[in-house]
Order: C-alpha cells, then structure tokens, then sequence
C-alpha cells in the first residue's frame, strides 16, 4: 500500500512537473489566414512530394542461373534506369546503353522512344554472345549489344523463381457441403450424394449400395473424402445453418428515383455455425461407424490428412469455438477411436490464425507453433507418440511467420521479432535453424526491418532494410553464412528532403506496468517552431490481429499531411496489440474497449516530457474499423485526456460486428462485457469533440453500428458530428471524409476555423 501510494504520488508530481514546463511555452495557435496558407502548403505538398524518393526497393529479375540480375530504378520526373549486378565480381553496372538501345528499338518500333523512359518490361541476358532479348509493349526483341541493332524475336521460355514456401490450410470452405470426392484413387469405387444420404457403387457399374438412410435435405450427409488406399471413406453428417441477414439502405443510384434495400449474410456473435458430425464408411465390410469425436461446429470442416506409412489413420485440426483449445486430432478410420497428438488450453484466448503446422510425413513428425510458453516458438513433434521432440526455437523474441521448410536438410527459414537486444522489438530479421534447436543463422543484422528475395536456388538473397527514421538500403549477402557481398542500391533523397521534409522519430516509453516498452512514431510540421506548444493527434488502430505502427521508411502519408496543419501526429501500439509476448497480446481479453488506451496515454506524456511544445491539455485521434471503435472509446473512457476524436466506420458494439473477429477477443458465449465495453452502452458519457464518420453500404462493419451510437447519443441529449456517406463501403470517408477530419482538428484542437469552401 505504502509502495503504492509513493507511485501515485510520483506519477502526481510528474505531471504536475510537466505542466509547469509546458505553461512556460505559449499554445499554437494561428491565425485564420496563417492556417488557410497551413492548408494550401499541405494540399501543394501533397500534390508534389509524391515520387521524390528514388531507388527505395530492388526487385531483381535473376538471369544465366544466380550469375546475375537486372532490376529497374524510379528516378525523378518518373524516369528510369535499368541496371545489371554481376554476383560473381560483386559489381554492377548499366545493363546496356541507354541511348543507343533507345534508338535501336525507335528504328526497329518505327516509333520513337526516350532513353530515360524505355517501357521495356522484361529482359534476359544471353549465356553466351551480345544478344540480348528485351520485351517492349508485349513484344520480344533481340538486340544486338555490340552495334546495337533489334529485330523481332519470339517468346523466350522464362523460368519462375523456384522458392519452396509454405502453403497451408487448417479448414475446408465450402458452398456446397453434399458434394464430396467422387471416383476413388485406385478408380474402382464412385461415391455420391442421393437424397441426402452416402451411396457407393463399383466403378463403371449400376451395382450401388446405401451406407446411410436417416440423411434428409434438410439434414443431410455429404463432403465425403477417400483415403488414399481407397479402403475407407470420410464424411460428416450435416446439420446447415442459414447466416441471418444485415440490410444496406442505399439512397442514391444514379438510375432510380428509389432507394434500393441491399441484403447480406452476416453472422454475428453468438450466431450458430453449421454442425459436421463425422464419420468412417469402410468399403470392406460396408459399415459405416461414427468417430468419437465432437460435432465439428465452428469455422466450416476440416481438413483431413492421412498417415503416409499407414492409412488406416488420419488427422485434423480443431479449434473449439471461444478461441480457448486447439487440437490436432488422430483417427483411427478401422474403429472410429480418437487421440489428441496436440491439445493446447488457455484461460484467454489461442490465436489460430498465427498457429503454423507443417507435416513431415516421411519421418510422422510435424513442426508446430504456439505461445504455450509465453512466445510464439517452434516446436518439433513426434506424431506417433503425440509428444513435443525439442524446442526449436527459445528465448523471450517472437517467431512472426515461415517462410520454407527443407524436409531434406531439416532446415526451416523464418522471420523473427525482438531477438536483439537495444532495438525495436517489432523489427523484423530473417533466420535459420535446424529442426532439433541447433545451427541458428542470422541473415539479416542491421538495426531495422527487413525484406528478403533469394535467387532461384537460394544461393544468394537481397536485404532491403529500413526504419521509419532510415532510409532503404538494399544489400547483397551469401546465403550460407549471411555474408554481405555488396551494397546494391541505397535511397536517394536529394528531392524528398530538398522540399523540406524531416524524417519521422521512433519513440518509445514504458507502458501502465512500468517495465514493458510501448513503440511508436512522431511526425511534425515542415515548419514546426518548437517554442510553441502543439496539439497532439494519434492515428489510432488497437485491433489485437496485429501491430500497425509503420517499421519501414515512411516517405509521405496522411499523418505528415496532417501534421502540415499545426499539429504533432502520432501513432502507438499499446499492450492489447499482436507481435509481442503472450501477456502482452493478453490484454485485449474480454477487453477490446482497453484498446491499450492507458499505455498510449503514458507514451504521450512521456513524449511530452521530453519535448516540452508537446500540448497534452489538446489531444485528439483518428481512426477506422477497429481504429473508429478505439477512437470513439477514449473520449468515453479517458475524457480526462482526449478532446476531440474522428471515428470511421467503427464497430462500436462487438455484438453488431462480424462473428469471427470479435469472438476471438471476446470470447465466446456472449456475456455481459460485450455490452459493458459498448460504444453505444457508454455513449452518455461523451465529454469531448466526437465526429462520426460512416458509409451507408459498408459490408465490413453494418452502418447501424455507427446508427446505434447517433442514438444513443441523441437520446443522452450530446452535441457530435454525423456524417454518411451515400454508397460509400468500408472506409475513412473518402476524399471528403478525409477533409471533414482535417477541418473537425483544426476547429477543436486549434481554435481556428477551417477555410470556407461554399466561397471558394
């Protein structure tokens, strides 16, 4: 208790400490024609500063092999270079002469076309000779690198890059769930749907015989699958479910005087899901026998793989719904009986849209991922002893995605988060390892995020690399051992920071526990006078299906248009969030309406200490989707801090949005938190500033999400902005939208009317 009271009062006199130092700076505030001329420098930039980066990525096109690639620069007034690198010499150079290949195609086009601007699309350079091949308007040509003259050429074959990445589904989705396999692998038996019920016939034959006869239409038997010996088949008995209906009102079509009434089906929470109960029909004794399984009720039916060695027996994956259990489940087809050769439980959620599962079915191992130990690690598994083998990967970092798995080296090539120490731990870097933990490589080094391209036979890769605050460097490296061979390409950014642009700050500070770091980003005015104190803006998206601060290079975007206007804008992940440790992710349970809002609210204020013309007495945020449910959230929950918030399109109540995204956070079955943590629920509460933005046909989140909140809202007698947007879907706002918001923060934040456009 004592320990606790010293914190607040520490927090108290902190704050007390940071307003003193933002009193001694005077507020921002423009006058109305210093803010028209804010307006007209942020629409003149925006219509400039596009293009003004050059050589920011490099997409090679391998050739001869791995000897070399050619790849193509952007440069300014949208010009372009073609450039080759030969690996072997770690050199490169023009891939041919500019001028002289632009005449020789003129000649050969009877056209005329620049060297700065050749719309060649593709190019394979000769093994042996000057012959180059170059493809120009769909067109081939050989060109001749020595006198430079073209003729036509025909089609050459061109190989595709052969890397082996992951491909893999956990369920089977499907319109019509009666129709199932039909002739067997060894093409002697035809199974078919009649009446609802499972018949098989021998192939070529009338000879035919009824596994079933209770399947009706209404309840029928169908999506049946062989096994690959042809002994047994698999199939479920079916009890459908209708997905109950939203309805758009769209007002304005262009062709009727009518408003037309739009329908979809659209499940939400708590909505049912169709039911497959599962069963073995065994071609020997023409039995069929029911597995001793649950009815497989949630996200449609699964896939079923047999065993290699022996195909008496399969599994499949299951998810139970509420998003708290998952298994890989074995079958024995013979009897029907079940064991589970995974079974993960949790108290908060599992997040099955992250889980990876490769099957080695060579050795019946498998490859599995899970943050049954905090972090999302790599586990190796004996399937026939259902039993974890090693670790494969350890240590407090994030496994974020596989890119290959060699079978045959027992090697797997993924990306990883959080590794090293002192940086950004939503950073990505490229690694491998062997199956049993062994031999990590590190691929990548520098402190940014990265993205990797390898040459055909992997023998080599390009690291392109950046941060917000660092501009791409693309890099050529050894496969084997990560060896840098040489510096291929590096940003120009004479232009882009000739127009005065500054490069956004990377910023983090401690969350509400006190120990955890909370990242993000800062961007401010070209013209930005740090004797003045700024309001603050956060561009907010709390969806805890990922992290959505930027991590590569920013060159422009609405965030630095908008702060053009007299504001700092800022973007945040706070706890809640994905790309962290389990308890990070955790936060969100039951608790979307959080919206890591405490954490963001430190990070501000920490900012705010460092740099005094940081103004927390004028706080805003934006956002859409999820980012509308969080922005309209923190003027309910935290009207001690937000003034003034724009949400689009918000799912304000879980219970009116889609079924699957909200019952992974929320959980399942619906209970009283889904109303508690309502936008609509809390609507009386509204303090501050709120524009609410929505378009009428929206088919992510329905618009009577954002309705219900006007109701609410009027009901409890509260001043807010409304504006619909006839025909619009899921969206900002469009152009309009968008300028609505600029004029919304110009007018709350900074006290200055917004240019009047009915004059203009």
């Amino acid at each position: 208790m004592k320990r606790r009271r010293l914190l607040l009062l520490g927090c108290l006199f902190a704050n007390m400490q940071l307003l003193h130092a933002q009193s001694l700076l005077p507020a921002y505030r423009p006058s109305q024609e210093e803010e028209k001329q804010a307006y007209r420098n942020a629409a003149l930039l925006d219509s400039t500063i596009r293009n003004k980066a050059y050589k920011t990525t490099v997409k090679a096109r391998w050739q001869n092999g791995e000897a070399g690639f050619w790849y193509k620069n952007i440069l300014a007034d949208s010009t372009s270079e073609f450039m080759f690198t030969d690996v072997l010499k770690a050199s490169k150079r023009p891939a041919f002469d500019h001028k002289k290949m632009a005449e020789a195609l003129s000649a050969v086009m009877d056209t005329t076309l620049h060297s700065n601007k050749l719309p060649i699309t593709d190019l394979v350079f000769p093994k042996k000779g000057n012959a180059l091949l170059v493809e120009v308007k769909g067109k081939w040509y050989s060109c001749n690198l020595l006198n430079y003259t073209c003729t036509p050429a025909a089609t050459p074959l061109l190989s595709s890059d052969n890397g082996s990445f992951i491909r893999h589904s956990r369920w089977e989705y499907h319109d019509d769930s009666t129709v199932g396999d039909s002739l067997s692998p060894n093409k002697e038996w035809t199974a078919f749907i009649r009446d609802g019920n499972v018949f098989v016939k021998a192939a070529g034959t009338n000879d035919e015989f009824s596994f079933t006869t209770d399947g009706t239409k209404e309840k029928p038997y169908g999506a049946l699958k062989w096994s690959p010996d042809s002994k047994y088949l698999v199939g479920y008995h079916i009890n459908p479910v209708t997905i109950q209906p939203v309805y758009h009102l769209l007002s304005s079509l262009s062709n009727s005087t009518r408003a037309k009434l739009d329908t979809e089906e659209y499940a939400q929470p708590g909505d049912p899901f169709t039911g497959f109960e599962m069963f073995v029909f065994n071609l020997a004794d023409k039995k069929m026998g029911k597995v001793n399984t649950e009815i497989y009720d949630f996200l449609g039916r699964p896939y079923l793989r047999w065993r290699k060695s022996d195909p008496r027996y399969f599994t499949f994956e299951k998810a139970d719904r509420g998003h708290q259990r998952f298994r890989v489940i074995e079958v024995d087809a013979l009897t029907g009986n079940t064991r589970n050769i995974i079974d993960e439980k949790t108290n908060t959620f599992i997040y099955e849209q992250q889980i990876f599962t490769h099957y080695l079915d060579d050795t019946n191992e498998m490859i599995w991922s899970s943050e049954k130990d905090g972090w999302n690690r790599l586990y190796l598994v004996d399937v026939l002893k259902g039993t974890v083998k090693n670790e494969i990967t350890t240590g407090s970092w994030v496994v974020r995605g596989i890119d290959s798995v060699d079978e045959k080296k027992r090697e797997i090539w993924f990306r990883g988060s959080g590794m090293n120490s002192g940086e950004d731990p939503y950073n990505i870097h490229y690694y491998r390892i062997n199956f049993d933990g062994t031999h990590l490589v590190k691929l990548t080094t520098a402190n940014a995020q990265h993205t990797l391209s390898f040459s055909p036979g992997k023998t080599y890769y390009l690291d392109t690399y950046s941060r917000p605050d660092l501009p791409p460097v693309t890099e050529l490296h050894r496969t084997t051992d990560g060896k840098l061979l040489m510096e291929v390409e590096r940003a120009d950014l004479k232009d882009y920071l000739a127009m005065g642009m500054r490069f956004p700050e990377v910023f983090h500070s401690k969350a509400r526990d006190g120990q955890t770091d909370i990242w993000g980003v800062v961007c401010r005015p070209r013209n930005f006078d740090s004797t003045r104190r700024y309001p603050v803006i956060e561009n907010i998206y709390a969806g805890p299906q990922d992290a959505f601060v930027p991590k590569t290079f920013m060159t422009y975007g609405e965030m630095q248009s908008m702060a053009e206007l007299g504001f700092i804008v800022v973007q945040i992940d706070g706890m809640g969030t994905a790309n962290r440790s389990k308890a990070f992710h955790d936060m969100c349970w039951h608790n979307l309406a959080d919206a890591g809002l405490p954490d963001r609210i430190l990070w501000i204020k920490a900012l705010a200490a460092k740099y005094p013309y940081i103004d927390t007495t004028r706080v805003g945020l934006y956002g859409t989707s999820a980012g509308g449910q969080n922005a309209a959230g923190a003027l309910l929950f935290h009207p001690e801090f937000y003034k003034a918030a724009v949400s689009a399109c918000g799912c304000h109540d879980n219970r009116v949005d889609k079924q699957w995204w909200n019952e992974q956070w929320m959980g399942y079955p619906v209970g009283p938190h889904y109303e508690a943590q309502s936008n609509v629920t809390n609507a009386s509460k509204l303090q501050g500033k709120l524009l609410l933005i929505v378009g009428e046909n929206d088919h992510n989140v329905p618009p009577e999400s954002t309705y219900r909140v006007v109701d609410a809202l009027i009901k409890a007698n509260k001043d807010f902005d409304l504006l619909v947007v006839p025909g619009m879907d899921h969206s900002d706002g469009g152009p309009y939208g968008r300028k609505k918001k600029r004029d919304f923060f110009v007018r709350n934040l900074l006290g200055v009317e917004p240019p009047e456009r009915n004059k203009e």
